[in-house]
């Protein structure tokens, strides 16, 4: 099936496979990636493999050992802390535009997004409440940023999430499964939503860096039983 189809199609499949086990931990930070286990694992050739990997070492969730071949990129505490740091400040400068810029369509996108993640408790299958949450969670904070109307910001947004979401994911094995937790996130997404529907944009902005830097000591205990500082 291989030589049949497109090398950029099996590139592309073969970095959204292996970024996915990255991010849910599959392989451990710093862990070599040996090719030949990756073609039997993705079940592509080489080159695609190449091509994949070195869209991770873009992304930063790989690192490439010079004529050695890749290893997963490590994780930290300062990484940790300035990633979420980061991103926390440049949502809120989002926001804060967002609110200056959205019209009434904005409002109504945010208004659907934030009603199908307060639904999604509905769904009864562990796997199936990780992935529909933090599915429909993303698509709420995507809405919300959509109002910027500012493509280079949403880019850099793009940017650090991708950095940010192997430190998320254990955020959410944590605390997604968890009533109260969910209860809580969905006080903080309604308190958002009041806010930007009021065009408060300091309170937003406000409560949106706190909402997103709230995962963070809970990242930081996973991180230190591991071992990692």
């Amino acid at each position: 099936m291989e030589p049949d189809a497109p090398r950029q199609n099996l590139a592309i499949r073969a970095y959204r496979m292996l970024k996915h086990d990255i991010i849910r931990g599959r392989f451990a930070p710093e862990q070599k990636l040996l090719m030949s286990r990756l073609k039997d694992d993705y079940g592509v050739s080489t080159g695609p493999l190449r091509e994949a990997l070195s869209q991770l070492v873009a992304d930063h969730l790989v690192v490439a050992i010079s004529q050695r071949g890749y290893r997963v990129a490590p994780m930290s505490l300062a990484e940790l802390n300035d990633i979420y740091d980061a991103r926390a400040q440049l949502e809120g400068l989002i926001l804060r535009l967002a609110i200056e810029r959205g019209d009434d369509d904005w409002e109504a996108a945010v208004l659907a997004a934030a009603h199908r993640l307060a639904k999604v408790t509905a769904i009864s299958s562990p796997d199936e409440l990780l992935d529909g949450w933090d599915l429909r969670h993303k698509a709420f904070h995507t809405a919300i940023a959509s109002g910027c109307n500012s493509p280079h910001l949403l880019q850099m947004r793009d940017t650090l999430f991708n950095q940010v979401e192997r430190y998320r994911h254990l955020w959410l094995k944590e605390t997604v499964m968890s009533p109260t937790a969910l209860e809580q996130k969905r006080q903080e997404h309604a308190a958002l939503v009041d806010v930007i529907l009021a065009r408060d944009a300091d309170r937003a902005s406000i409560l949106m860096r706190d909402h997103l830097m709230t995962p963070v000591p809970i990242i930081t205990r996973v991180l230190k039983a591991r071992g990692i500082e």
